[in-house]
């Protein structure tokens, strides 16, 4: 006969294994958050993971049921579980559709960290989320392979990989890591922007600038374009040399401590700019760093500060349709330019940043907008996740390729680095050349009075 004493010991160690196989006490999903889905379903159309998959565990409504279940000792938090969770692209159109307003952003943006922490993953994974979490967000690290990267592209080794399909029977992920290496420019090697930019004519504002990590090694000339386009209208842009990553890699993966460290280190080297506002130039960047709040909530240190740096971030789009353009613009072509512009999921439903793109876009003569079908819907990059989940993110890469053609449009508009080389991609597999930009760089081009040739 069971004695209470012996009840209670046993009800003990079944929470204890509970607490084991579940979430830790560290930021667990909030049950409050999870409560405030009713399960009505809206989320499915417009999940892309849903979309490809077709499971009800890989949507957002399934994944509240299931951060629910471990929450409440119902389900363990161990490779099967957490696989939900990794399907997941964190594009956050279930937020945009959600009429009840469920923060699922929030919920995932813990959950994520409770897997890194919680759940032992299979050699070849960790291997492979060792390699790009060592080497992408520091860009100290990724330059000297710029070299042999332009060998291996100038002298048929990317070619050669690529018509073999040996890469793919290695690896899926290291494949899908090669298949959207952009081309590689040694000039990125040499030409670095100076410290302090001043504004062309009378001075508005002084600026900060990010370069990002990848972003100022594969697309420089993005950077170089935006500090043009910033200091024609009247900006002073200051670029600290001691910036590093903005943290969104890791951050979207979890990797927590990781993610604190960089924020804190970008925190430190704006600390005495006596900037007006923060610029950033790619989305996924952006709204990591207007979450450093969130990424550094428990650090007594950096709390505060970590708010007062996201209050001064804007997106250079959304900046300068807030300011108002004082350059001239001229037009870009002899004709009517159609272009279409990809919306980024970080920009679109992580920062609400929609409209500004496309008036600004507007403004530039005989330029004219093309809307894709499923325009809201992601295109599998998704930071990372087009190396860590490559099936999926092939699916969605070629529908958003797919659409932006259909538009008949001649240019895209593409203001996400991940973006642009997986549209690369998926055009260039599709057999369409079709070229891309990012806005600012038309913006650019049509200040400097140059015209475009779209083929």
């Amino acid at each position: 006969m069971q004695t209470s004493e012996n009840r209670t010991i046993a009800e003990n160690a079944e929470k204890k294994v509970i607490q084991e196989n579940g979430f830790d006490a560290k930021h667990p999903p909030d049950p409050s958050l999870i409560d405030t889905c009713v399960h009505c379903g809206f989320c499915l159309s417009t999940c892309p993971s849903y979309r490809v998959l077709g499971k009800e565990m890989d949507s957002p409504r399934g994944r509240i049921y299931l951060m629910d279940a471990i929450n409440q000792g119902e389900a363990d938090l161990n490779p099967i579980t957490s696989q939900h969770f990794d399907s997941c692209l964190g594009c956050l159109a279930c937020v945009s559709t959600c009429p009840s307003g469920v923060q699922y952003g929030d919920l995932i943006a813990a959950t994520r960290p409770q897997v890194e922490r919680n759940v032992e993953r299979s050699l070849p994974d960790k291997l492979l989320r060792n390699l790009i979490f060592n080497l992408f967000p520091y860009p100290n690290r990724l330059k000297p392979l710029l070299f042999p990267l332009y060998l291996y592209q100038k002298f048929g080794g990317q070619k050669l990989v690529r018509s073999s399909g040996i890469m793919k029977k290695i690896s899926p992920q290291l494949a899908a890591m090669e298949s959207i290496l952009p081309e590689v420019n040694l000039k990125s090697l040499t030409q670095e922007l100076p410290e302090v930019i001043p504004a062309k004519g009378e001075k508005r504002y002084r600026v900060g600038m990010i370069l990002g990590c990848v972003q100022r090694l594969f697309f420089s000339p993005v950077n170089e374009a935006t500090a043009r386009v910033l200091t024609a209208n009247g900006c002073e842009v200051v670029i600290p040399k001691s910036q590093g990553c903005c943290a969104a890699l890791p951050a979207h993966q979890g990797q927590e401590n990781q993610a604190q460290a960089i924020a804190r280190q970008m925190i430190d080297s704006f600390a005495d700019t006596n900037v007006d506002f923060i610029i950033i130039n790619a989305a996924g960047c952006g709204h990591t760093l207007k979450e450093y709040g969130h990424i550094l909530q428990d650090d007594p240190d950096y709390r505060e500060k970590a708010k007062q740096f996201s209050n001064q971030v804007r997106d250079v789009q959304e900046f300068l349709a807030e300011v108002g353009l004082t350059s001239k613009l001229s037009p870009l072509t002899d004709g009517e330019l159609p272009i279409v512009y990809q919306d980024a999921c970080h920009l679109l439903h992580g920062q609400k940043i929609s409209v500004q793109p496309r008036q600004l876009l507007k403004k530039i003569p005989g330029v004219t907008l093309r809307e894709p079908i499923d325009a809201a819907l992601c295109c599998g990059s998704a930071g990372v996740y087009n190396m860590l989940q490559p099936e999926v993110a092939d699916e969605l890469g070629q529908q958003k390729a797919e659409n932006l053609v259909n538009t008949g449009a001649k240019l895209i508009a593409s203001p996400n680095p991940g973006c642009s080389l997986q549209i690369k991609k998926h055009l260039e597999l599709q057999g369409k050349t079709m070229p891309l930009y990012h806005p600012i760089e038309l913006l650019d081009l049509s200040i400097r009075g140059e015209k475009i040739t779209t083929g």
